[in-house]
């Protein structure tokens, strides 16, 4: 059995004004908030209980999601009195099981959860990664220099990135390293993981994967939506 930790407390001020007035996680793709899409893809992979880790507006996000009955899911509200960064939340929820699954609030993505959980379980880690590939074109020619002397010229790269997609699966011995009612972020249990000698294992994934967090990928998950809803949602 394994819990669904949705983190959805976030300001988003990246998408400011939008989210001084809407929490990031009810923002709208196609006729839907993304985080609703995100629930229903959790129902799907029969992922039922889900703790919601709220703040920003917190109010919005209950009246609209509830109990999580109507996306075949059951809610379990968290609310933070004071920002406990991303990973923080983690130390005060109390699960049901044994292994987390641990996402942001704000995702647009294909990723097979269940694909992603059963890698975990064969690499017998105590924690797992979802990685993407990202490509950054770069828009300048990069100029590779040994002090002062020139040593090559490149026009316009691309460069490629295994970057984190914000979902992670955690085994109970590496939640227990997130210390109680402390500002604590994701790459601070990152290097104290590998510190403690705790195996991590990297799920690298080639599925469609947008974060929200600024204006430009919002536009393109709202323009890539209709194209993808099929598979999103299991929709004939």
């Amino acid at each position: 059995m394994t819990d669904v930790v949705v983190l959805a407390g976030g300001r988003g001020t990246r998408l400011a004004p939008y989210t001084t007035v809407l929490p990031k996680p009810l923002m709208p793709i196609g006729d839907m908030p993304v985080l609703e899409i995100l629930l229903r893809r959790l129902a799907r992979a029969d992922l039922r209980t889900v703790h919601l880790a709220v703040g920003h507006l917190a109010e919005l996000i209950e009246a609209y999601f509830g109990d999580g009955s109507r996306f075949g899911v059951e809610l379990r509200y968290w609310r933070e009195d004071e920002p406990l960064g991303t990973a923080g939340p983690l130390a005060e929820i109390e699960p049901t099981s044994e292994r987390l699954l641990v996402m942001n609030g704000d995702l647009l993505t294909t990723l097979d959860f269940r694909e992603l959980l059963d890698a975990h379980t064969a690499s017998g880690a105590a924690a797992t990664i979802g990685i993407h590939r990202r490509e950054v074109p770069i828009e300048f020619g990069v100029v590779r220099l040994d002090g002062n002397a020139i040593t090559g010229f490149e026009e316009k790269p691309t460069l490629s990135y295994d970057v984190s997609m914000g979902v992670y699966v955690f085994e109970r011995a590496a939640v227990e390293l997130v210390p109680a009612r402390t500002r604590f972020d994701f790459p601070d249990l990152v290097h104290l993981i590998l510190e403690r000698g705790l195996a991590m294992n990297a799920y690298v994934s080639s599925a469609f994967w947008l974060d929200i967090g600024r204006h430009e990928d919002y536009e393109l998950a709202v323009h890539r939506f209709e194209e993808l809803r099929a598979e999103l949602l299991g929709e004939a």
